[in-house]
């Protein structure tokens, strides 16, 4: 018998037959003799309704308000699962985070959670009641209602599985795990049986949509072993935990991509080791992240910094950099929001070389010219041209092989 935290997202719970459906699953779990506690998302499409109601009212409504809306959403989908459960016969209690004390900051909007009081569930799991919890929400110190941000049921259900010491916290959703790159863009692509926190983390931030990142990075500090699997065809899922395949001869584990990038190059900077700062710090100001970083151009005196952004803060950056010339020092600033961020990502990496020769060879073969480097001990990411990414995809996963088994 096993403890088992079990996560649905909006599509395996977004009409009353996939409820239905999720709460047959969730029994024939009792029923093997686990004991389980289901975290749940609002039904798919209710979140984005709720947002549209507010911004009828407010473009820019109050953070604190919209919290208040947003989790309404949970309330819904947790209360009826736990009526379809109690229709089959079995024991089930529907709670909201305030009812097992999950305790969050009080940044509305994308709140972190800093504790949970696992006495209520305890005690649900020691009356062998199936607990149903609204994922994606908390209670600040000041009672506030909170939500953790889009995904964030994901790192409701890593939280309370390492609150209660689950053996194992199962994320369901539309896809049956996780895959070598976008089947979408790569038909050939293939699920893989088992992956490493770390790999999954690099594929999380560098652009694979599976898991959310805070959730990867939470089930990562607690050695919490996650599974990715479908509630629509259900079987073994892939396997994310610290311990690497057993047998594996892969250096690559998969390819990911981006496309929400836009590059920046500032030209011309003087030769100092705070002109780079100055450029960072600026953006900083602003609350605009930037992700590569590079020095693309070096003459006398001088230096072009070449660095992305989100596209969506692309043209505050472009004005930001624009309105500083004169500070900075620089010449000009260009701009280009037609481009992708490529990346191949392996712990296998660390140990083989040849692995960047392979990496660029598949890409110069199809004449892809790259504009950014970055690296890490288990990644390669490159910038290149939007309408050449899924051409960069499919040879990158051809190169490394990774549609055949090992």
């Amino acid at each position: 018998m096993a403890l088992i935290v079990k996560k649905f997202g909006g599509t395996s719970v977004g009409s009353i037959e996939r409820i239905e459906a999720v709460a047959e699953l969730i029994i024939r779990a009792k029923q093997q003799g686990h004991q389980v506690v289901v975290v749940v998302s609002a039904m798919s499409g209710e979140t984005n309704r709720l947002l549209s109601l507010a911004k009828q009212i407010d473009e820019r409504p109050s953070a604190r308000e919209l919290d208040v809306l947003l989790t309404t959403g949970e309330q819904v989908s947790i209360a009826l699962l736990a009526m379809a459960i109690v229709k089959r016969g079995h024991s089930a209690v529907s709670l909201l985070a305030d009812q097992i004390g999950i305790k969050t900051d009080n940044v509305f909007g994308k709140a972190r959670i800093q504790g949970i009081d696992v006495s209520r569930l305890q005690q649900e799991l020691e009356h062998n009641r199936i607990a149903i919890v609204a994922g994606f929400q908390g209670r600040d110190t000041e009672g506030n209602i909170t939500t953790l941000g889009r995904g964030g049921t994901d790192t409701s259900a890593v939280e309370i599985a390492a609150a209660i010491s689950a053996d194992e916290c199962q994320i369901y959703t539309d896809v049956d795990g996780v895959y070598t790159t976008d089947p979408r863009v790569e038909p050939r692509a293939r699920r893989m049986e088992q992956i490493t926190f770390e790999e999954m983390l690099e594929l999380a931030s560098l652009g694979a949509k599976v898991l959310q990142i805070r959730s990867v990075e939470a089930a990562g500090r607690y050695n919490l072993p996650l599974r990715v699997l479908s509630t629509f065809k259900p079987d073994s899922g892939t396997l994310i935990s610290y311990e690497e395949p057993k047998v594996t001869s892969r250096t690559v584990s998969g390819i990911a991509y981006q496309k929400d990038e836009a590059l920046l190059i500032v030209r011309q900077v003087p030769e100092n080791p705070s002109s780079l700062a100055r450029v960072l710090c600026l953006l900083a100001e602003f609350d605009i992240e930037v992700d590569m970083i590079s020095q693309i151009n070096h003459q006398v005196g001088k230096i072009d910094y070449a660095l992305t952004v989100h596209s969506n803060e692309y043209a505050q950056a472009l004005d930001v950099l624009n309105s500083n010339l004169v500070a900075l020092g620089a010449s000009c600033v260009e701009g280009n929001a037609e481009v992708a961020k490529i990346s191949a990502v392996g712990v296998g990496m660390k140990s083989h070389s040849g692995i960047a020769g392979i990496f660029f060879d598949a890409l110069a073969n199809e004449n892809i010219h790259t504009l950014l480097v970055s690296t890490s001990e288990i990644k390669i990411s490159v910038l290149v041209e939007e309408r050449y990414l899924e051409l960069a995809v499919r040879a990158l996963h051809s190169a490394f092989s990774l549609e055949s088994r090992d």
